[in-house]
């Protein structure tokens, strides 16, 4: 049996309890002695603090000195970084594309009344010897003009799609049946300026004959109580479309058409003719035209055959094959203030001639 001061059978010499070997295996190289992050002080800084010391260990920075400073400035120059695309999204010296006040439609709506009682056409061919008969059928007599180029600050490509936007609001508001006949509007609404979506509701749900809130200036409408409707097949269609800058940069496009329609009453076989000249002028901005959206600013409408007195602010109500307008033509009267200046009907010329057999 040992000593108490032997050591422990089977120990190395010089390991107490064989507590040495325990860490022979680890190596504590320069790199681990450099990441350690708690280091003690050297003899000398021992010294130096005295014995009010309150540790004798300092602690280290995970990350060394350069790599710290990197790091500092990294998140410096982000923030600089966020706070200028805060400062050039308030105010930066580019001017967006700021899109025009919406201008609302002034809008002129007169009735055309016929000199006599209205003709029936051959159904089968209601064009006929009709000043029309000669007219594109349907959209394809909307056509862009000869030479389509730019215009001051619009591009050629700006234009025609400018162009495209005008037909197909001339198509959606005198050839599209739904809403010429059955009160569908909802294609036109979408082709509108929202600033101008307002008006045009009101113009439908409450027309009153005032220049702006004609339904009629909108687009060609035929009044639903009279249920009359478009003979199938073809509308006959003339016109122009012309595009200028204005002066306040805005591309304005000035369309003038003459839509012919094939009419039938409800419980008729007789079809007559209705014509229709919608002169319009639109407005468009940069921001507008790659939207899809334009500004109706201007309607000059001429229908018949209508009688003079017929409200023709809300729905066309045409005289039918055979009917003669009441009370025949009215001229304008300078003394009754109730009316607007200038004539308030017109006479319509012949469209076409009388039914003849064969």
């Amino acid at each position: 049996m040992s000593g108490s001061g032997d050591p422990p059978e089977g120990a190395p010499e010089g390991t107490p309890g064989g507590g040495e070997d325990e860490y022979r295996s680890v190596v504590f190289d320069e790199s681990f002695v450099k990441a350690a992050r708690i280091q003690e002080f050297s003899a000398r800084e021992r010294l130096g603090a005295g014995t009010g010391a309150p540790r004798a260990v300092r602690i280290r920075h995970v990350l060394p000195g350069g790599l710290a400073r990197q790091a500092a400035a990294l998140v410096i120059l982000i923030v600089l970084a966020f706070g200028f695309a805060i400062y050039m999204g308030v105010r930066h010296p580019y001017k967006a594309d700021t899109p025009a006040a919406g201008e609302p439609l002034r809008a002129n709506v007169i009735p055309l009344v016929p000199p006599g009682e209205v003709p029936a056409v051959p159904p089968s061919a209601p064009f006929r010897g009709s000043r029309a008969a000669t007219y594109a059928v349907g959209a394809r007599g909307i056509v862009d003009p000869p030479d389509v180029h730019r215009e001051g600050g619009f591009a050629e490509s700006e234009v025609v799609a400018a162009l495209d936007i005008v037909r197909k609001y001339l198509t959606a508001t005198s050839l599209n049946p739904r809403a010429v006949a059955d009160g569908d509007v909802g294609a036109v609404r979408d082709l509108l300026d929202p600033g101008q979506v307002d008006q045009f509701d009101a113009s439908l749900s409450k027309p009153a004959e005032d220049g702006e809130h004609e339904a009629t200036g909108w687009l060609v409408r035929f009044d639903p109580a009279q249920q009359v409707s478009v003979v199938p097949g073809d509308i006959r269609v003339n016109g122009t479309m012309d595009p200028q800058e204005t002066d306040d940069a805005q591309l304005e496009v000035t369309s003038d058409h003459t839509f012919v329609y094939a009419l039938r009453g409800p419980g008729h076989s007789a079809v007559s003719l209705f014509t229709v000249r919608r002169k319009l002028r639109f407005r468009f901005d940069h921001q507008q035209i790659q939207q899809g959206h334009v500004q109706v600013v201007q309607a000059d409408v001429s229908a018949g055959p209508l009688a003079c007195e017929s409200e023709a602010q809300s729905g066309f109500r045409p005289i039918l094959a055979g009917g003669r307008a009441p009370g025949g033509v009215v001229g304008a009267d300078p003394y009754d203030h109730r009316l607007p200046v200038g004539a308030v009907c017109g006479v319509l010329a012949t469209a076409a001639p009388a039914l003849t057999a064969g």
